[in-house]
């Protein structure tokens, strides 16, 4: 016995009669041009991926026709996708400045233009030019740290997961680790405070509870296996409601009082106040600095908005201590990577935040993206099968930073006559540069929050050659 077909299974069928054969294809003018650039069986392959990815998105239902323009097009995009560099720019209109996936924070263009000089060229990297000999590559950063916090020494390794591992495996390997229950954090990928405490070859003493922990918790833990009082701040989540959490100068006096250092994961590297933008909870190095705490670690490219990094600074005894770890030479960074954060701390240091470019969109108020938006929607609305409504929404800062805080804006909201949201987002990021932006409520959102302004053209030009192909 046997039954009709649905009509779903009708189209799709249908739709998949409609793909043609490789060879014909290939036998475009176009392909046939492109084949002498790249060699045929290179575009073959690609040719072969662009029609399996064509049939998977025939059998989910995102496609409603097949055209010979559009497999053309994509199978080249996917032919140069393949001979040019994998890692490339993209605008990132997704409403998260320090996207993680997409980079986290861009470098200021003075930062850029340092680095390529600096790779471009021998450099004193490690030579001392007044004395004539060696010298060490810490010192490029080493005294824009002490003007900038105060502390007397300050190391750069690759990331912050390396700079907490260093700290403890220097300051606390066979011993103990004192921590509170509710700063065992997890940040991204992974990097959790309990599995980087016991790599460091540390033991982890948890305190008090999840949600509070005093004073007298810490006290008590004290014993003659400890090496370590360890503060974290909590980046990626808060906990409200009945809870305690010691000040940080009470725990400054309870490791002197024990003779310990004291070491506090700042995590996101906030150097200035963030309060005139609603932002709170983000307490700058500097302060702890002050307060006495003998190592804060933090990464370079989240609120600090330089390169990858991870920032090891405070005070010259434990610092020095680290140094001579010979896992130190393991975790160092390169000379790019010094000479990206050496031309970032510049910025500060002359009180040139808006150079800084995740600080600069910080600071983007609702009522300049709003007037941006505008412009844009109304380019966007005039292509035919595009709907467009501007709404307001929140941007976040992310990067494992600020949590539960926003910051206001105003968005693009698009949907299309045919395509759906999620078709729409794929096609923007086949675009060149490629554009990524988020889908809530099959309706595709563009945030201009996370748009450099001279962006906006290239958003808009995007959308009319999507006209242009869904045409055809």
């Amino acid at each position: 016995m046997s039954f009709p077909e649905s009509s779903s299974e009708h189209t799709d069928a249908s739709l998949l009669r409609q793909i043609p054969a490789v060879d014909e294809l290939l036998g475009r003018a176009t392909l046939r041009a492109l084949a002498e650039q790249v060699g045929r069986r290179l575009l073959v392959d690609a040719t072969r991926r662009v029609l399996q990815s064509l049939r998977g998105r025939i059998a989910s239902g995102q496609l409603s026709r097949v055209s010979l323009e559009m497999l053309e097009q994509e199978i080249v995009a996917a032919t140069q996708a393949t001979v040019a560099l994998s890692l490339r720019p993209v605008i990132n209109a997704s409403g998260v400045i320090l996207h993680t996936n997409l980079g986290r924070a861009p470098l200021a263009r003075q930062a850029v233009e340092h680095l390529a000089e600096t790779a471009a060229q021998y450099s004193n990297l490690e030579y001392d030019l007044e004395r004539g000999e060696r010298g060490k590559r810490d010192t490029h950063t080493d005294c824009l740290f002490a003007q900038l916090l105060g502390a007397e020494r300050t190391l750069v390794v690759n990331n912050n997961a390396a700079a907490v591992f260093l700290a403890l495996n220097t300051l606390a390997e066979g011993g103990e680790v004192i921590v509170s229950r509710g700063e065992l954090i997890e940040i991204g990928d992974s990097f959790r405070i309990p599995d980087i405490c016991a790599k460091s070859g540390a033991v982890l003493r948890e305190v008090g509870t999840t949600n509070r922990t005093c004073l007298a918790d810490y006290a008590a833990a004290v014993n003659e296996r400890t090496r370590v009082v360890m503060r974290v701040h909590p980046s990626n989540f808060r906990i409200v409601g009945f809870t305690e959490r010691p000040p940080l100068a009470e725990l400054v006096e309870l490791a002197r009082k024990h003779k310990l250092p004291l070491v506090e994961d700042l995590g996101s590297g906030c150097l200035v106040d963030f309060t005139p933008l609603g932002i709170r909870g983000e307490p700058p190095a500097g302060a702890s600095v002050k307060a006495g705490v003998d190592v804060i670690t933090f990464s370079g490219d989240k609120l600090l908005g330089g390169p990858q990094a991870g920032i090891l600074t405070g005070k010259r005894a434990p610092l020095e201590k680290i140094r001579q770890n010979p896992l130190f030479r393991v975790l160092r960074v390169d000379k790019l990577t010094i000479a990206a954060l050496e031309a970032t701390l510049a910025a500060y240091l002359r009180g040139d935040l808006q150079a800084i470019p995740a600080l600069r969109l910080m600071h983007i108020t609702r009522e300049e993206i709003a007037a941006r938006a505008t412009r844009l929607a109304e380019r966007i609305s005039a292509q035919p099968g595009f709907r467009v409504q501007l709404e307001d929404g929140e941007s976040v800062i992310g990067g494992g930073s600020t949590p539960g805080q926003s910051l206001p804006t105003k968005l693009v909201a698009v949907a299309h006559a045919r395509d759906s949201a999620e078709e729409l987002g794929a096609r923007l990021r086949r675009n060149s540069p490629p554009i990524i932006a988020r889908i809530e409520h099959d309706r595709l959102l563009l945030d201009l929050h996370t748009v450099f302004e001279e962006q906006d053209e290239e958003i808009a030009r995007a959308f009319e050659r999507l006209a242009t192909n869904s045409e055809r």
